[in-house]
């Protein structure tokens, strides 16, 4: 059984992902993971969801308020957002498996019922979090990753990712000890934030293209 009890050194998960877990084992113990303290102020974990078998697994950032609420990656503007684009660059939302660098919503509050306003997590929170990430990939073993925004490329790729530098460009990359292939586009948060969204879901969807063909 995995320790309930985070080290006091450093943040880290890993004393609560199962070994040779399946989804459902890990998903169940995820909830109950102490290894940073983001989950203090949580609702909940929020694990990935989809296909268990994807071939095309997408890693964004963290849970946004709505996600944190409902227990699923993905379930608010953005998410509706990011499958309009799947689906319009080519891949069957339903045929991926969405998930997050960061399993636990990290917010700011000005006071008790106020909205909660996302803020980034820190690259010690996302490394802690690393080794969910690393276990839903070894059991999904996706053909590809799509590689939503900034935090999930440092995740994944290290500190010096810069989604601008990389986007909509096909790389193979070793990840969490797998050869990997890899398609960073911006987080849709960010198309939803742009000056011209049009532009900006165009240009999302034109990366996501080149996923879709990497695929076929």
């Amino acid at each position: 059984m995995p320790s309930t009890k985070a080290p006091e050194d450093a943040y880290t998960a890993e004393p609560f992902v199962p070994d040779g877990a399946g989804l459902d084992q890990l998903r169940e113990a995820a909830a109950g993971c102490r290894g940073c303290p983001l989950h203090r102020d949580a609702t909940q974990t929020v694990f990935g969801t989809g296909d268990p078998h994807a071939r095309v697994m997408l890693v964004g950032e963290q849970p946004g308020d709505q996600e944190d609420r409902q227990g699923r990656p993905f379930v608010g503007p953005a998410g509706k957002l990011l499958d309009r684009a799947l689906d319009e660059a080519g891949i069957s939302p339903a045929d991926t498996y969405v998930t997050n660098a960061v399993k636990h919503f990290k917010f700011t509050q000005a006071e008790p019922r106020k909205r909660r306003i996302h803020k980034a997590p820190s690259l010690r929170e996302t490394t802690a979090c690393g080794p969910w990430l690393a276990a839903e990939l070894a059991v999904v073993e996706p053909e590809l990753i799509v590689v939503l925004g900034a935090t999930a490329g440092k995740a994944l790729l290290g500190s010096s990712f810069r989604v601008t530098q990389v986007r909509g460009t096909l790389l193979e990359e070793e990840i969490h000890g797998r050869r990997e292939l890899l398609v960073p586009t911006v987080h849709p948060s960010a198309v939803l934030r742009a000056d011209d969204r049009e532009a900006a879901y165009r240009g999302l969807v034109a990366d996501l293209k080149v996923a879709a063909r990497a695929l076929s």
